[in-house]
């Protein structure tokens, strides 16, 4: 076989190299490097079959099984990375698997018989991960100054932290990260990520951030979904210096019927509803059913706001003792240079 040169993770450049990713696409999709392309050798099933046969005969057995799949496939893949170079002329092709173990050898080792010269990622993309976990670490010893965008659900909280993020303010929008909203409605309209996807988004973002003496937060809870908020900002959340949105009432719930689209949702929000059953009181919980039949769901939501999210979140907020900076109004473009305003005397 072809002897096949590997590159370490912190050589990888985006311009200079294209990254395939030959683990199988379940693998793919909880997290993968930045830009990789998936490239898999074996469907979900395929590499489940290969691991018993591993684990439960030998491990012999288990590459003999998975030439078998992974032969008839070759015209497939070269065909996939002969498509991207032709977009990438100048970039060097680099195979990554899970630990730089034999499918991404076997896979670089075959392309460059075919003529395509491969690089294969050292350590795969445990030596990406590592990075990652190197970072968050370096965060949770020596934290940054903390600014914390917060008020009542609804504020616009996210919509403001986006167009601050836009306009180059040093901000981590954590829900975004996430792929959830960060309530019981939180995934509806969105595909929540792995906590492996979220922590590779926090670590690219912190690296675009690493000269910044401030970060910008959404005041968030230690979930949010499935995924857990690092401790650095969440201890942050407590000691930063905290800007609270205040706005009308009637605009918190204009825009929260607005983000959920609930006509188009509807049996999302219903399902959504129904989990809060055992935490709003019964009488109140009738009336929120009786709104949802008649599909008014503005009621709905004022209904939610009053006896769930607002006692929910002043019960909360009895746990600071940092610096709070209240901004008010009942535009968003107001708010938003109210925001900016206050941000850019602490920065």
């Amino acid at each position: 076989m072809t002897d096949i040169k590997t590159i370490q993770i912190n050589e990888i450049v985006s311009d200079s190299h294209l990254l395939f990713d030959v683990r199988s696409p379940k693998e793919y999709e909880e997290y993968h490097i930045p830009g990789a392309k998936c490239l898999s050798i074996f469907s979900n099933d395929e590499r489940a079959e290969i691991g018993t046969i591993y684990k439960q005969n030998s491990k012999e057995q288990a590459i003999e099984r998975g030439l078998e799949i992974a032969a008839p496939k070759l015209p497939e893949l070269l065909k996939k990375i002969k498509n991207e170079m032709v977009n990438n002329p100048d970039k060097q092709v680099v195979i990554y698997c899970a630990r730089g173990g034999m499918r991404s050898k076997s896979i670089a080792q075959t392309m460059s018989i075919l003529g395509i010269e491969c690089l294969q990622l050292d350590g795969g993309i445990r030596s990406y991960r590592k990075q990652i976990e190197k970072m968050l670490e370096e965060y949770a010893q020596n934290p940054k100054k903390i600014i914390v965008i917060e008020g009542y659900t609804g504020t616009m909280k996210t919509k403001f932290l986006e167009k601050l993020q836009d306009e180059g303010y040093p901000v981590i929008n954590l829900e975004g990260m996430a792929s959830h909203k960060g309530s019981i409605f939180g995934r509806i309209g969105e595909e929540p990520a792995s906590q492996k996807k979220f922590e590779s988004r926090l670590f690219e973002r912190l690296k675009e951030l690493k000269d910044s003496p401030v970060l910008i937060i959404e005041s968030e809870s230690k979930r949010i979904g499935r995924v857990v908020v690092p401790d650095f900002l969440l201890e942050g959340k407590y000691s930063g210096t905290r800007i609270h949105i205040d706005m009308p009432f009637g605009m918190r719930v204009k825009y929260i019927c607005d983000v959920y689209d609930p006509l188009f949702h509807r049996e999302e929000i219903e399902e959504a509803v129904l989990k809060l059953f055992k935490r709003i009181p019964f009488p109140i919980m009738t009336e929120i059913k009786e709104a949802l039949t008649q599909q008014d769901y503005e009621k709905v939501v004022s209904f939610l706001l009053e006896n769930y999210y607002d006692p929910k979140y002043e019960f909360a907020e009895q746990k600071y003792e940092s610096q709070c900076i209240k901004v008010g109004g009942d535009s968003f473009d107001y708010l938003y240079n109210e925001i900016k305003n206050e941000i850019n005397k602490i920065l």
